[in-house]
């Protein structure tokens, strides 16, 4: 049997996400587990399943002039939907060589008539460029929606909250591939020292704007170096970077990140504390409790602490009271859409409502871990009010022994001030502002 290429296994993700109704990165990762492919192969593969899946509502828009009402086979269709992403929007693969790959896919999948409707519809597509220009007849929301590719509900949700341009911007963000971001380890080294080190190895590394333990990455695979091994650096997104800051832990202080996995903000406060102190680090999940352990050993932290357990029950654990609790509380993730595109595919309104329950229900179940004159920090990856904004407000007005921690300005960066609520207290960090995840933080603090 003859060695798969990368558009065939990229095509065997794809029909596997829709036949299992699952997500992408598990399907993607159980197919290359079981693949001998080069790694700049299985680069190509993620790279199409996940621009395939980014660009679904264009490629289908567009196949659609051409294939019309006609009832094709899924198989067929992923392969067309593949075919034209790499045909828009891959400019190292040349056009002939994108439609040749499809036809002899569709001549091994199925037979010759499949192969020449194939054939067919791609070169139509080739010959009539200006469809990719061609715009879907209803209002502005329709538009946006097949143009950058979101679903039709959510573009009308974010027009409301952040106006027309800073939606579109919004979806820029989102179909761009994210650059790679690391946190220095200040307990081994500076990030003068290893933004050094890492240039004679002929990174083109910066520092970054967000975080003074930032760095941002020109690619390449920053798991791999011997600096990430030996735990100098681990990877984290610069507005996940920016909870530690919120949380601002002090050495000798105990702590709780009650949704810890896979360690990567825990580990950043254990880093805040001069590794001096006491952190409890929990998750619901048994196998992540290996993560979080992992994490702090790579990294040389010895003060976290990992549980498993469902953070509603934590206050019946005996664990006492706290100085410092994170709630990095489970979201909808309209954040975090360039890395994981099914996100907005499989999400709906009603999703956003029954999450924002839980979050409350959450915040309010912690909120008596906190020790007098303690704070409480609270934090998403989605762009949501429902699940951030009217939760806070929410939480407030019930609970007057809390009350929103206006300093929380002073330990932001600069850049970040201007995202602020007027109150000082949240910050609302969009995909396009300064090209990282979305990402909501606020901060409380319990009267004396």
């Amino acid at each position: 049997m003859a060695k798969k290429g990368a558009r065939d296994i990229a095509l065997d993700v794809l029909n596997r996400v829709d036949e299992h109704k699952s997500y992408s990165n598990l399907e993607l990762r159980n197919v290359l587990d079981r693949s001998e492919i080069s790694s700049a192969d299985a680069g190509l593969v993620t790279e199409l399943v996940y621009g395939t899946i980014q660009r679904k509502l264009t490629l289908e828009f567009v196949l659609s002039h051409f294939v019309g009402g006609k009832k094709v086979q899924t198989w067929v269709r992923n392969l067309m939907l593949l075919s034209l992403y790499q045909i828009r929007f891959l400019d190292r693969i040349p056009d002939r060589a994108a439609v040749h790959e499809a036809v002899e896919i569709a001549k091994r999948r199925g037979h010759q008539g499949i192969a020449s409707m194939v054939n067919g519809v791609l070169r139509n597509v080739l010959r009539q460029p200006d469809v990719w220009d061609r715009l879907p007849k209803g209002d502005a929301v329709k538009q946006i929606a097949v143009t950058h590719s979101h679903p039709e509900w959510l573009i009308r949700e974010w027009i409301k909250l952040y106006g027309e341009e800073n939606t579109k911007a919004i979806c820029d963000a989102n179909n761009r591939a994210p650059h790679t971001s690391i946190r220095v380890n200040p307990l081994k080294t500076s990030r003068d020292e290893l933004l050094a080190k890492l240039r004679e190895d002929g990174s083109e590394a910066v520092a970054s704007v967000l975080s003074d333990q930032g760095i941002i990455l020109d690619g390449g695979h920053a798991a791999g170096t011997r600096w990430f091994k030996e735990g100098y650096y681990t990877l984290q997104d610069e507005s996940s970077m920016l909870v530690a800051s919120a949380v601002a832990p002090q050495p000798g202080m105990r702590v709780l990140d009650a949704c810890a996995a896979p360690g990567g903000k825990t580990s950043h406060l254990a880093e805040k504390m001069d590794n001096r102190g006491e952190i409890i680090a929990n998750d619901v999940h048994p196998h992540k409790r290996e993560l979080i352990a992992g994490t702090a050993k790579r990294l040389g932290i010895s003060i976290m602490e990992s549980m498993v357990s469902d953070a509603l029950d934590l206050p019946e654990k005996g664990l006492g009271l706290f100085d410092r609790v994170l709630l990095d509380a489970p979201c909808t993730g309209f954040g975090v859409i360039r890395r994981k595109p099914d996100l907005k595919w499989n999400k709906s309104k009603e999703d956003v409502r029954s999450i924002a329950q839980l979050q409350y229900q959450l915040l309010a179940g912690l909120s008596t871990m906190v020790a007098p004159g303690g704070t409480l920090v609270y934090s998403t990856c989605t762009m949501e009010p429902m699940e951030n904004q009217d939760i806070v407000r929410r939480f407030v007005d019930k609970h007057p022994e809390f009350v929103l921690d206006e300093t929380l300005r002073d330990d932001l960066p600069a850049v970040v001030r201007d995202k602020m609520d007027e109150s000082g207290a949240f910050v609302q960090i969009l995909p396009h502002h300064f090209d990282s995840d979305g990402f909501f933080i606020a901060r409380l603090r319990r009267k004396d």
